[in-house]
């Protein structure tokens, strides 16, 4: 898989009959700590798996984002087969009624959908719900998705191909961030780096360089590094499990296309992230 070069970001091109938004390329290779691309091979013939993708997507109070973010899970080209996981975590709002409408599109599209959740007072955050939602997947590949997000129709099948070679990686893409220009900076810096960088720049202050709504991995890699930290509000779940990769000698590889509209608004959950 090649990247595809283009002036600016967030525009189209063609490449191999297909159009794809692109944005900044690097070399693809995917990067360890100890700065070794050979990657240990996981068991992925395992008859227990029922699904290829399982598509993990916590919600809370997300009814304004969803009909587009679930309109890009029944637009994937993917040819394998998927399920959506969904985990309310306490909302207040649509959310589920606009979910339960969703259910039947996707499940006549042959995507199964499993619909779990709780309906507490307060949320448990999303370390709890991307835990629940994971446990009921039957997929040997996850691929994480937040509910104010959505993916452009490659996305999963170029992230699994990806993740079929490079197997003990956090799999991640280039974005286009929504509104058009905000966080221009970090829009940069995040599509941006090399596959070196990667690696080298995990301690920076911006956090993790492939940036959680952007994630796949095999679910034997997932279970080897652990459970998402489930302490709620505040807390950088996915920074935590970043790190945990890492220290379980964990690499990370980048998909250099833009396949995620990233959304940027002030109710997302990074604000709520303590220092």
């Amino acid at each position: 898989m090649s990247a595809i070069c283009v002036s600016g970001r967030g525009k189209r091109t063609e490449s191999g009959g297909e159009d794809f938004v692109v944005c900044n390329p690097t070399k693809q290779s995917c990067v360890s700590p100890s700065g070794s691309s050979d990657q240990r091979r996981l068991d992925y013939e395992r008859e227990d798996y029922l699904n290829d993708v399982s598509i993990i997507l916590p919600v809370y109070n997300a009814a304004r984002w969803l009909d587009e973010c679930l309109q890009s899970v029944l637009e994937q080209d993917f040819q394998g087969s998927m399920e959506l996981l969904v985990f309310n975590d306490a909302s207040k709002d649509d959310s589920m009624n606009i979910i339960r409408k969703w259910r039947t599109k996707l499940e006549d599209r042959s995507i199964h959908v499993v619909i779990d959740g709780h309906e507490s007072s307060h949320p448990k955050g999303v370390g709890f719900a991307k835990n629940r939602a994971v446990e009921q997947s039957s997929g040997r590949f996850l691929c994480f998705l937040d509910a104010d997000d959505a993916m452009m129709p490659q996305r999963v099948r170029l992230q699994y191909e990806a993740a079929l070679v490079h197997t003990n990686c956090i799999i991640g893409c280039q974005v286009m961030r929504e509104p058009e220009g905000s966080t221009e900076r970090y829009t940069r810096w995040i599509n941006g780096l090399t596959q070196e960088q990667l690696v080298t720049q995990v301690f920076t202050s911006h956090g993790p360089t492939v940036i959680m709504p952007t994630w796949f991995c095999s679910r034997e890699w997932l279970d080897h590094i652990g459970t998402f930290d489930e302490g709620g509000k505040g807390v950088p779940e996915d920074l935590l499990f970043f790190y945990e990769n890492l220290r379980k000698g964990g690499g990370m590889f980048r998909v250099d296309h833009c396949l995620l509209l990233y959304r940027y608004h002030s109710e997302a959950a990074t604000h709520a992230v303590l220092e």
